[in-house]
């Protein structure tokens, strides 16, 4: 079989339709559409260290077979799996960890596919690619985080080494509707959620915003909203006015954005994105502090429109043991890394199987503490 590969500078290097061929649709953060704004916004490019490599594969008639979103990194900052402990670790052996390779989608640490393509051959011809990439250009490591199932079995069946980590999830167990939920919930947590509910409510107004209803005046607010939260949480927000305008164009319809107004002027704003099987909560922000309203929007607001939506399930991102006291249950997510130095991979392959160990011990211990009856567990 003969494969070429190609190394894309840009994604625009080939067309949407290709792309999406390759990708799917259940996952809106491997579109064309919202990978190009990252890009062309000017968030993930060379001067913000996210430096696109995409791999596209072509078969002997120059038909596409794979692709993976690939960029060459200069530092850990966007990536929610944190590496700095090995980078401190190599520049102590005087190694050199930046710049390395990173298969991803920048700022998002929602699972998804990652080797875009529909037989084991070509998912293999795409990581052979990344560490021949990665020998070539004489960088420290290749790492694929947020991987899904299939995609992490190859990587594992590859020889790369595989990280556990953990995440909350609703996971929609046939619920009706909101009430359903709610009756599945030991009596002192559903009576929690109502107060919480009701004090964020209370005085408020929310909006649930999606297509035509969703304008550009909503994003100047969700704006100063995400730039409020950025400059409390990491210093200097990953994401600019542009890119938020790139995806109201593009990408509407799979957006939901909940917004909280207080006298008719809006004071908080959740962004969800809209796949075919979960709703994606990505960024919240607020304008004015109100109790519960984070809880509100981020989370019941989810969990409500899901339901309506009939999705299987809510991924609310990065962190939060406090989602799970609001029916948000740990599951697994997996990355998996390739390490040039042959030193620094065996001391973080002795590392991870630890690290394994203590993330399942430490979901099994949560799964203890979800808020549902016992036969709901």
């Amino acid at each position: 079989m003969n494969i070429t590969a190609k190394i894309l500078t840009q994604i625009d290097e080939v067309t949407e339709t290709d792309w999406d061929k390759l990708a799917g649709s259940h996952n809106p953060f491997l579109s064309w559409r919202f990978l190009s704004a990252l890009e062309q916004s000017g968030c993930a490019a060379l001067e913000t260290g996210w430096a696109p490599r995409h791999i596209w594969l072509t078969d002997e008639n120059e038909n596409p077979v794979g692709a993976a979103p690939f960029y060459a990194k200069t530092h850990s900052q966007g990536e929610y799996v944190f590496d700095h402990g090995w980078a401190d670790a190599l520049h102590r052996a005087r190694g050199r960890y930046y710049p390395k390779l990173q298969c991803a989608v920048p700022f998002t640490p929602a699972s998804g596919p990652r080797l875009l393509a529909k037989t084991e051959t070509h998912k293999n011809a795409l990581l052979s690619t990344m560490i021949q990439a990665c020998q070539e250009w004489n960088y420290s490591g290749v790492h694929l985080t947020f991987l899904e199932d299939k995609d992490r079995a190859a990587c594992q069946e590859a020889g790369l080494l595989i990280r556990q980590d953990r995440q909350f999830h609703f996971i929609n167990q046939g619920y009706e509707n909101f009430e359903a939920f709610l009756a599945a919930l030991s009596s002192r947590k559903r009576k929690n959620i109502k107060k919480e509910r009701a004090a964020a409510q209370d005085g408020i107004t929310i909006k649930r915003l999606t297509r035509d209803n969703l304008k550009s005046e909503h994003w100047d607010v969700f704006y100063q909203c995400y730039v409020d939260t950025g400059a409390r949480k990491w210093g200097s927000p990953y994401l600019n006015r542009e890119f938020f305008a790139r995806i109201h164009d593009s990408m509407k319809d799979n957006i939901l954005l909940v917004m909280a107004f207080q006298d008719d002027a809006p004071i908080a704003a959740a962004l969800n994105f809209i796949g075919t099987q979960a709703l994606y909560g990505r960024n919240w922000g607020c304008l004015i502090r109100k109790p519960f309203l984070h809880f509100e929007l981020c989370y019941y607001q989810a969990i409500d429109a899901a339901l309506e939506m009939k999705l299987s399930c809510v991924e609310a991102g990065a962190q939060g043991e406090h989602k799970l006291a609001r029916g948000y249950e740990p599951v697994t997510t997996y990355s998996a890394h390739y390490l040039s130095h042959p030193g620094l991979r065996a001391a973080i392959d002795d590392y991870l199987t630890q690290e394994r160990e203590a993330v399942e011990d430490n979901i099994e211990i949560l799964r203890q503490y979800t808020p549902f009856k016992k036969s709901q567990s």
